[in-house]
C-alpha cells in the first residue's frame, strides 16, 4: 500500500524553479444594484478587492503549498502591479531573488469583476511581445545562476504566451537541466508548442493538442490519445505525455505505460488555475516517486479539488492527502 504521508512529507526536500509568465490576479467583488441609465449594463456596487498570485506564480504557490522550496524566474514590470505581485510572492515564502523587474515591461494583471460568484467581466493589462535581447540575456544569466547555486530537483516551464518564454530561453533551460540531471515539466501554449524538445513531462490540455495538430472532432478514446502521444513524441522526443481532458479526467503515456484516468465527481465553482495546480502536483509527485501512474492519479485529484473554490487558489496539502488516502487504493 502506498504510504501517502511519507510521499507528501518528502515534498519538503524538493527545490523547484518556476520559469515563465508570472502575473497578478485581481478580484473585485460586489453586488448588482441596478441597470445603468447610460448603457444596458449592470451597475456593480463594490464590496471588496483582493490580489492573488497568478499565471506561473500560481504554479509556484501550489508547489509552496506542498512545502517545497520554490523560486520564480521571470521578468515583470517595475510598476505598481509588479510591486504588489513581488510582495505577495515574498509573503508566501517564494524566493524572488531571481525575479527581474524591468522598466521596459508591464506586469500582467487580470482583473475579474465578480457578483454572486459569477464573473461579470475581466479586464487585462499585459504585454505579449517577446523579451528584448537585453532582458532575455539578463534572465538567462539568472537561470544559470539559479541552477548553479540552488541545484534544483525540478524546473517547471509555465507558458502563457506573454513573451517571457522565448525559444532561446526554452532551449537553454532544457539543455541546462539535462546537463544537471534536473526534471523538466512544461505547461505549453500554442505559440511555442513544438519548442519544448527533450522535456521530461509535457502537459498540454486536449484543446491545445487539437489546435497544434489541426485535429477536428470530439472523439476521446485511448486509441486517439495514444496516437496524439506518438505524433507529439516524434517531434518533441519527450519522456512523458500528460494530457488533461477537462471533465473527462487525464491521460498519461510513458513508454508502453499508458492509461486514461476518469475525473472524480466535484461541485465545480471555477476552473481558473486548475492547470497550474495539475502541473505543480504532477512535477512534484514524479520528482519524488518517479511513478508516472501515481503522478497522474494525484494530479487528477488535485485539479478537481481547486475547482471547488471561486478564484485562483493553491492546493490544500492536508485536503489533498486526505483525498488520496480515501480514493486511491495502492
Amino acid at each position: 500500500m502506498e504510504d501517502f504521508k511519507k510521499l507528501f512529507n518528502s515534498f519538503s526536500s524538493l527545490k523547484i524553479g518556476i520559469v515563465g509568465d508570472v502575473m497578478l490576479d485581481s478580484y473585485m467583488w460586489g453586488h448588482v444594484d441596478r441597470i445603468s441609465p447610460e448603457a444596458p449594463v449592470p451597475i456593480i456596487l463594490l464590496d471588496k478587492k483582493d490580489h492573488r498570485i497568478g499565471g506561473a506564480g500560481n504554479v509556484a504557490l501550489n508547489c509552496k503549498s506542498l512545502n517545497a522550496t520554490v523560486s520564480v524566474l521571470s521578468v515583470i514590470g517595475n510598476d505598481a502591479n509588479g510591486h504588489i505581485l513581488k510582495r505577495l510572492l515574498m509573503d508566501n515564502q517564494i524566493d524572488t531573488s531571481f525575479l527581474i523587474q524591468s522598466d521596459q515591461r508591464i506586469t500582467t494583471n487580470k482583473t475579474r469583476i465578480i457578483s454572486k460568484n459569477q464573473q461579470m467581466m475581466r479586464l487585462d493589462e499585459e504585454m505579449i511581445t517577446d523579451l528584448e535581447n537585453e532582458q532575455q540575456e539578463l534572465l538567462l544569466k539568472r537561470i544559470q545562476d539559479y541552477i548553479s547555486i540552488e541545484k534544483p530537483d525540478v524546473v517547471i516551464l509555465e507558458d502563457y504566451n506573454k513573451g517571457v518564454l522565448t525559444e532561446e530561453i526554452i532551449s537553454t533551460v532544457i539543455r541546462l537541466c539535462k546537463e544537471n540531471g534536473i526534471v523538466t515539466a512544461v505547461d505549453p501554449k500554442r505559440k511555442n508548442f513544438f519548442a519544448y524538445k527533450d522535456v521530461d513531462i509535457f502537459k498540454p490540455n486536449l484543446k491545445e493538442i487539437r489546435e497544434a495538430l489541426n485535429v477536428i472532432g470530439e472523439n476521446i478514446d485511448l486509441k486517439t490519445l495514444q496516437h496524439f502521444h506518438d505524433v507529439l513524441q516524434a517531434q518533441l522526443n519527450h519522456k512523458i505525455s500528460f494530457i488533461t481532458l477537462s471533465d473527462k479526467g487525464v491521460y498519461y503515456h510513458q513508454d508502453k505505460n499508458a492509461a486514461m484516468i476518469a475525473s472524480h465527481l466535484r461541485d465545480i465553482a471555477d476552473v481558473s488555475g486548475a492547470g497550474d495546480t495539475v502541473i505543480a502536483v504532477a512535477a512534484m509527485v514524479y520528482a519524488a516517486s518517479r511513478d508516472v501512474k501515481l503522478m497522474a492519479e494525484i494530479a487528477n485529484i488535485a485539479g478537481g479539488l481547486v475547482c471547488e473554490t471561486v478564484g485562483t487558489v493553491a492546493i490544500d496539502k492536508e485536503k489533498l492527502l486526505a483525498e488520496c488516502e480515501s480514493i486511491l487504493k495502492y
